[in-house]
């Protein structure tokens, strides 16, 4: 959202109402209702369907992440990303983690080719290894990280599971927003995100492992204190992929990474607490439940 020159004589336009936290609430909170609902009426009556939203939220965050390089002057190969990351999701379904760490490897393997041959093999390729960097990056962080919930879908109750990491990070995110706006003084990391304070990260710790321990107990019917790790390792990943995210923007001198999203920005800007926690989720819930 840009910012607006309030203070200009004459003007006949409404500034909008932002919060504290620089989001319009309103579509905000109307955006997120569409999208918890989607997500809830999939995990928890229709886990199947739970692919193809993934994967086309999937290719969505990775054009977005792909053309925001691309307007900063990096070449990444688009069809092996798009096409690999789908496949680290839907392999997931009928082999598990060998056909998605295997749809990754081929990703990799086909991105180098493609981009060191993309300009014809008459012509040496420029900034290689910074693309090829970017590649490996941006294909680790957005599909293989997505794909772990598609991995956690698939155990028993896996609609559950998956249900229990989303929750976790969306209640620690709500409860980190309603700390930050109510008491935030003393900042987190304000050289990468100049908006999370501490008391914020001690309200996400709050409501997220209450999420989590409702969650395991009422919904998994597992024992309450593996809620316990679950919620703290997901409030840490959520916090750092925050962080991650904040600052792959701040080199790029962006704010959001797309506009899809009212409110929120893009897709990307929406599920970056959520990579990282699908990760954690995925190992915590497979050890411990």
């Amino acid at each position: 959202m840009a910012d607006t020159d309030s203070g200009t004589a004459g003007s006949d336009v409404p500034e909008k109402k932002t919060s504290r936290a620089g989001r319009d609430l309103p579509a905000a909170i109307a955006v997120g209702v569409v999208l918890g609902a989607m997500a809830i009426g999939s995990l928890l009556f229709a886990p199947t369907w739970w692919f193809p939203l993934l994967a086309c939220a999937i290719a969505i965050a990775t054009h977005e992440v792909i053309r925001r390089l691309r307007e900063h002057g990096y070449t990444l190969p688009t069809i092996p990303l798009l096409v690999g990351g789908q496949a680290m999701i839907w392999l997931a379904w009928p082999w598990g983690v060998a056909g998605t760490l295997g749809a990754y490897g081929g990703t990799i393997v086909l991105a180098m080719v493609w981009r060191l041959v993309g300009q014809g093999l008459r012509e040496q390729p420029v900034n290689y290894l910074r693309d090829i960097a970017a590649t490996v990056l941006l294909a680790t962080w957005v599909p293989l990280f997505a794909s772990f919930t598609a991995l956690l879908i698939r155990q028993d109750n896996g609609g559950v599971r998956v249900f229990t990491v989303i929750a976790t990070v969306v209640f620690a995110d709500i409860g980190g927003y309603a700390a930050g706006v109510l008491f935030g003084k003393h900042l987190l990391a304000p050289a990468i995100s100049p908006k999370k304070s501490w008391e914020g990260l001690g309200g996400s710790l709050l409501f997220g492992i209450a999420a989590a321990v409702c969650s395991v107990t009422f919904l998994m019917h597992k024992p309450a204190w593996v809620g316990v790790p679950l919620g703290l390792m997901l409030v840490i990943t959520g916090v750092l992929g925050d962080l991650v995210e904040s600052q792959v923007k701040r080199d790029l001198g962006i704010k959001d990474m797309g506009t899809l999203l009212p409110g929120h920005g893009g897709i990307m800007d929406r599920i970056d607490a959520m990579l990282p926690s699908a990760v954690v989720g995925w190992i915590v819930l497979t050890l411990l439940a």
